[in-house]
């Protein structure tokens, strides 16, 4: 008789299992439908626990002009989310002795100026050094983005451009630092910072479906880059993939990225200290290629990409061995708020579906007392203009965004599921997004 209940309580357990497993699907196929529905993604999203999924689904075309649809075996470029990678890389090579993290870069790239002397790996790891991007350069992608360069060719776009601080004592995102820890993987190991690559973290963990990647070279599964133009899919700017290089050059498929995922609980690729190392928060809680979160209330792991045709997201869960992967061929923001979804229903959380906001029509003069620099928390400033029929907002180290009217104060962002209620006054604004409120003021 006891064997009988016990067998029968195995069984409803596992049929509530279930039962839980059918809802979050429900849950989740909806919920990054809407998304989709509402012309703000197209990809591939993953969410596992242990490294199995939760859920795991392809929406849109990996190619519109072949029809050919998105699924799990799609290949995205994974824009900064390859960060990470070259940071592992980086500590593997102090863990062997082949160098320090307290080493001058102008050790390893001595044509670097005399003021380059004070900045450390650890400061290019940790958006620290001071030393200019490449990619804010006026008209990069305009005009460098279709020429091939070397490692050392890019770093020298911007060498001769004073510090923009002192090293260490702020932090700014820097994709010229990344590019440098590049150079310096391939100057201590011999090897082209590809091939260390496959051979360190790639072969190791079994990560078939990831790579650097070629414009030339014939790569099964891989999707097109787009963007959205008027509210239709165009093909995405061109983009030479040496001139990302350590900085966000790699291409992935969710699969491939939970194992990544898994292999950091071990000590496959990196030493327990190493990881300490890598996931102590630094300024801005940046540690080395990942930014320490919270979500849900949740501590996280995490990093986001973006380059040209695509956006993805990373965001890992150590503590409930979760992760959630959104991997989007269209440029738009929305992967972390499907990321951060995922999560929260693979947490049990109730999670609600995006809003599908309305523009309406504002005269410019109704827009124009909103121009202006605003300060937020740290060292984080938001600059608004006036562009034709809407408002253009860039926050510190990123790229412009639009700001469409939805009321005569408030604008919205839908890409990235963000909303901007501005004082009537124009003495500041609040910027609603992922469910925090956050207090800009005039400067």
């Amino acid at each position: 008789m006891e064997s009988m209940w016990i067998r029968i309580l195995v069984s409803l357990f596992l049929l509530a299992s279930h039962a839980a497993a059918l809802d979050v699907t429900t849950q989740a196929d909806a919920f990054v439908q809407a998304f989709v529905t509402q012309k703000r993604f197209q990809g591939s999203v993953l969410v596992a626990r242990e490294g199995k999924p939760l859920f795991r689904k392809s929406y849109g075309l990996a190619n519109v002009e072949w029809d050919a649809a998105n699924t799990p075996d799609t290949k995205f470029r994974l824009g900064s989310i390859s960060k990470q990678f070259t940071a592992v890389l980086i500590l593997q090579l102090a863990e062997q002795g082949k160098l320090k993290l307290e080493d001058s870069v102008r050790k390893y790239y001595p044509d670097g100026p005399a003021s380059w002397d004070a900045v450390t790996i650890h400061h290019l790891l940790s958006h620290q050094s001071g030393i200019p991007s490449y990619t804010e350069l006026p008209g990069f992608f305009r005009k460098l983005a279709g020429t091939a360069r070397t490692p050392a060719e890019i770093v020298q776009l911007t060498q001769d451009k004073p510090l923009e601080f002192d090293p260490g004592t702020k932090y700014k995102y820097d994709n010229t630092g990344y590019v440098l820890l590049g150079y310096v993987i391939e100057k201590v190991s011999g090897r082209s910072y590809e091939e260390q690559l496959q051979k360190a973290i790639l072969e190791p963990v079994g990560m078939k479906d990831t790579g650097f990647d070629h414009y030339e070279t014939i790569l099964r599964h891989r999707a097109e880059g787009y963007q959205y133009a008027k509210g239709e899919l165009a093909r995405a700017q061109f983009l030479d993939m040496s001139l990302p290089h350590a900085a966000g050059s790699l291409y992935s498929t969710v699969d491939d990225l939970v194992k990544w995922d898994d292999a950091l609980y071990g000590t496959k690729v990196l030493s327990e200290a190493s990881k300490d190392k890598a996931w102590k928060e630094n300024r801005n809680r940046y540690g080395y290629g990942w930014v320490m979160g919270t979500r849900h209330g949740k501590s996280t792991i995490e990093h986001g990409g973006g380059i040209n045709g695509f956006n993805t997201m990373l965001i890992r869960v150590p503590s409930e061995k979760l992760v959630a992967v959104a991997l989007s061929n269209v440029n738009t923001q929305a992967v972390g708020a499907i990321a951060d979804g995922l999560l929260g229903m693979a947490l049990g959380k109730t999670v609600e579906p995006p809003r599908q906001r309305v523009r309406i029509g504002l005269l410019p003069e109704q827009m124009k007392p909103f121009e202006g620099v605003y300060v937020g928390q740290g060292t984080l400033k938001m600059t608004v203009t006036l562009e034709g029929d809407h408002l253009r907002v860039q926050a510190t180290g990123q790229g412009p965004a639009q700001a469409l009217p939805m009321s005569p104060t408030r604008f919205f962002n839908d890409q990235a599921n963000a909303e901007l209620e501005f004082e009537k006054d124009g003495s500041g604004f609040t910027l609603y997004q992922g469910g925090a409120a956050r207090k800009f003021r005039r400067e």
